[in-house]
C-alpha cells in the first residue's frame, strides 16, 4: 500500500468518525429540554464538523485517484482543520471554566470525539502529510471569513429566537456587550493563530526533490 492510499484510507476513516460523532451528538441533544433542530445546526462545532466530513471524503477520493492534491483542496482542508481545532480549544476552555464556578458540563462520548479526538487526528494528518500545497499567507484572510459571518449571523439571530449556542455570545450571561465583543475578538485571534500555524507548517523547508516518491517527484 503506497502513501497516497494510506492517506486516502485515513481521511475516509476521519470522515466516518466525524459522521458518527455528529449523529451521536444529535441523538444526545434530543434529550435536552431546550433542543431545537435549528439550534443544533447553529453550533459552530456542528457546522464545521459537517464541512470537515465533506472535505475529508473529498480528500480521500482525490488521494485514491490522483498523485497530488489540488491547491484548492488543501486550502479547504486547512480551513476545516482550523475550524474544528478552534471548536476543540473553545469547548475545552468552556468546560474548564465551568469547573471553576461549580457548574458541571457533561461531555458525552460524541462530544469528546467531535471536539477533541477528530481535531487532533486532523492536525496530525496535516503535519505528517509531506505533499500538501504551500499555502500563501493570504489564506489567513480567507480563514476568518466564515467564522466572522457565523458570529454576525449568531448575534443577529440570538435576540430573535432567545437562544445563543455559547454563553459568551449572550450579553446577559456575561458582564455586558463589551465582554461579548472581547470574547469574539479572542476567538478571531485564536482562529488566526491556528490558521497561521497550519500555513507555517506548509512553508517549512520542503523535502529534497530527489528524496520524494517517484509519483510526487514527477508531478
Amino acid at each position: 500500500m503506497n502513501a497516497r492510499t494510506a492517506f486516502a484510507l485515513a481521511r475516509l476513516g476521519l470522515s466516518a468518525a466525524g459522521l458518527v460523532a455528529l449523529i451521536g451528538y444529535f441523538q444526545y441533544t434530543l434529550g435536552v429540554t431546550t433542543f431545537a433542530i435549528a439550534n443544533f445546526f447553529s453550533y459552530f462545532t456542528v457546522q464545521s464538523g459537517i464541512a470537515s466530513v465533506i472535505v475529508f471524503v473529498t480528500a480521500a477520493v482525490v488521494a485514491a485517484r490522483r498523485l497530488t492534491d489540488p491547491a484548492w483542496l488543501d486550502m479547504l482542508r486547512a480551513m476545516v482543520t482550523t475550524y474544528i481545532l478552534v471548536s476543540g480549544v473553545v469547548y475545552g476552555i468552556i468546560v474548564w471554566r465551568s469547573s471553576g464556578v461549580n457548574y458541571s458540563i457533561e461531555v458525552p462520548w460524541s462530544s469528546q470525539l467531535l471536539h477533541f479526538v477528530i481535531p487532533i487526528c486532523a492536525l496530525i494528518d496535516w503535519i505528517v502529510d509531506p505533499y500538501k500545497a504551500r499555502l500563501s499567507w493570504k489564506y489567513l484572510g480567507w480563514a476568518i471569513v466564515f467564522p466572522v459571518f457565523w458570529l454576525v449571523f449568531t448575534l443577529i439571530r440570538g435576540p430573535i429566537v432567545g437562544w445563543y449556542p455559547y454563553f459568551f455570545l449572550d450579553a446577559r450571561q456575561v458582564s455586558g456587550p463589551g465582554e461579548t465583543v472581547l470574547y469574539c475578538l479572542i476567538i478571531v485571534a485564536i482562529i488566526t493563530g491556528i490558521a497561521a500555524l497550519l500555513t507555517g507548517i506548509t512553508r517549512l523547508k520542503r523535502m529534497p526533490r530527489h528524496l520524494l516518491p517517484p509519483w510526487r517527484a514527477a508531478a
